[in-house]
């Protein structure tokens, strides 16, 4: 056992069984100049890349497929099938229960993560909402329906928010935001995030065609392509979080893969960063209640919901908006023709997620990003030319999917403390989840859709818009405050300790705008 390893294996919690970063063994690497610590640091974060994201970003992948994969099941005659009524529509009903229940329980998750430890707790809710789905294959009518889809979106709670709050436990804030599957490579360690939440806009892609293969099941063993498309992703997911329990691993400081001395490292570059998020902090309901009181989660809150609301309605219902382009009435057709703009999306997520990490200019991201949006959505229902309608789709996935990730990368970056950051992040995402109710029933009818359109349309226009404006100049305003010492007096008679509790409240914390 090398003489670093010893230190870091033999050092003992405090008095309150707690580890904290202040209390760690020394850097491992102190002796090292600047240049030899960027290469150490450059060979370790890719490490971690290869390691934690791209399971992470499968397992998103196959949450958002299975929760979005009804709007493919309905273009397959899953209502007619099921004799869903129109009046009341039984369809937005069955939409719309997902996200009740999705949202009550996101909140809670992201203490159960803490407790019961990523490897355990990610692995088990994957293999419960993969039973779920494959249930979806076998109901018989809207009561079945509706129960299948409350438990899905119970057990689906807590992957959004958790893997939002693993990765801030283990990266940067200025390379939370664009990380996942295809970037692994040394020069481009930045932007973790939107890759992990491109394969929202990549599932889209993966359903539709996947939905089109399966599709041609239909009457296979008596059952029809729509619920083969549930009980063969179902069974998918199932395999998947077997899998996890050997795949997802636990935070920095108890990370199994890794040396002692990487662990250090580990802990060291979230120090340098002023983040304490991998230390064993007690939970307190202070943490809680700092967090309520925070304006920054509630103007979050309402930034998040002008671009969930609307993914939401995109995902649920872009075949159907697809099909009525007067294109014919294939069904193959129809899922084939939603692949295209989820791929532009997923391209774009990853782009904009590498531009925010590098200027830290998140807000302005969003307002720009968004302005596509806005224009996409204005197309369909300012044109009835399929072409114009088309492009419209497009542009308003080009405006909605990049600023999930970067929302929630903003968010992730600008609250410290690793239950105040859980906190934060399970009211954010819930809160905009929850909107999702709002997503389920406000395209109804025939087209051309115009109550849908135009609900989109002012959600990305009011909340998002509007809403990373407000952020970008109010965090701005503060910065500056903080750089002229005018929050020096909140440190005022407090210890090191103290201070360091403050979190994102400490004068020398700077916001990401």
């Amino acid at each position: 056992m090398s003489d670093s390893e010893k230190v870091i294996t033999d050092h003992q919690p405090n008095d309150n069984g707690v580890v904290r970063i202040s209390d760690m063994p020394p850097d491992p690497d102190a002796h090292l100049s600047d240049e030899e610590k960027a290469r150490i640091d450059r060979k370790l974060l890719m490490r971690l890349d290869f390691i934690l994201i791209p399971w992470l970003c499968v397992l998103y992948l196959m949450a958002f497929l299975d929760r979005t994969n009804i709007g493919n099941a309905k273009i397959a005659h899953m209502s007619e099938d099921l004799h869903l009524k129109t009046q009341p529509n039984e369809y937005n009903s069955a939409l719309t229960i997902f996200f009740v229940s999705y949202s009550v329980f996101e909140p809670l998750t992201n203490v159960l993560l803490k407790r019961l430890r990523p490897s355990i707790f990610i692995p088990i809710i994957i293999i419960l909402w993969g039973a779920c789905m494959l249930g979806m294959g076998f109901v018989k009518n809207w009561s079945g329906l509706m129960a299948a889809r409350w438990f899905l979106g119970l057990t689906e709670a807590g992957l959004f928010p958790g893997i939002s709050y693993y990765l801030s436990c283990w990266y940067k804030r200025d390379e939370f935001g664009i990380r996942v599957p295809p970037q692994l490579t040394a020069d481009t360690f930045q932007s973790q995030q939107a890759i992990f939440f491109s394969a929202a806009a990549v599932s889209g892609s993966f359903g539709g065609l996947l939905a089109a293969a399966i599709e041609k099941m239909d009457g296979t063993a008596n059952i029809a392509g729509w619920a083969w498309i549930f009980i063969l992703e179902g069974l998918l997911t199932m395999v998947t979080g077997f899998m996890s329990f050997w795949l997802v691993h636990d935070f920095p400081d108890d990370a199994r893969f890794l040396s002692p001395e990487d662990r250090a490292r580990v802990i060291r570059r979230l120090k340098e960063d002023q983040q304490s998020s991998a230390e064993h902090e007690e939970f307190k309901m202070s943490y809680f209640w700092s967090s309520v009181r925070d304006w920054k989660m509630w103007l979050g809150m309402a930034i998040y919901m002008g671009c969930d609301m609307p993914l939401y309605a995109f995902s649920l219902f872009l075949p159907t908006i697809i099909k009525t382009l007067g294109w014919g009435n294939s069904v193959v057709k129809s899922q084939l023709m939603s692949v295209p703009p989820y791929a532009c999306a997923a391209v774009l997520t990853i782009a904009i997620g590498y531009l925010a990490d590098r200027t830290r200019a998140r807000g302005l991201c969003n307002i720009c990003v968004s302005l596509l949006g806005i224009v996409g959505f204005g197309m369909l229902i300012g044109s009835r030319e399929p072409g114009v309608q088309y492009a419209g789709t497009f542009l308003g996935a080009l405006g909605i999917y990049p600023c999930i990730a970067n929302t929630i990368s903003w968010m992730a970056n600008n609250v410290e403390g690793v239950y105040r950051r859980g906190v934060v992040l399970g009211f954010v995402i819930g809160w905009g989840n929850l909107n999702g109710v709002v997503s389920s029933n406000i395209y109804y009818g025939s087209p051309p859709f115009y109550v849908g359109h135009g609900v989109v349309l002012a959600y990305m226009a009011v909340f998002l818009f509007g809403g990373s404006v407000l952020m970008t100049l109010l965090l701005r305003r503060e910065n500056a405050v903080r750089a002229r010492g005018g929050r020096d007096h909140w440190i005022e008679d407090k210890s090191h300790e103290e201070i360091e509790m403050l979190g994102d409240r400490r004068p020398d914390f700077r916001y990401t705008v």
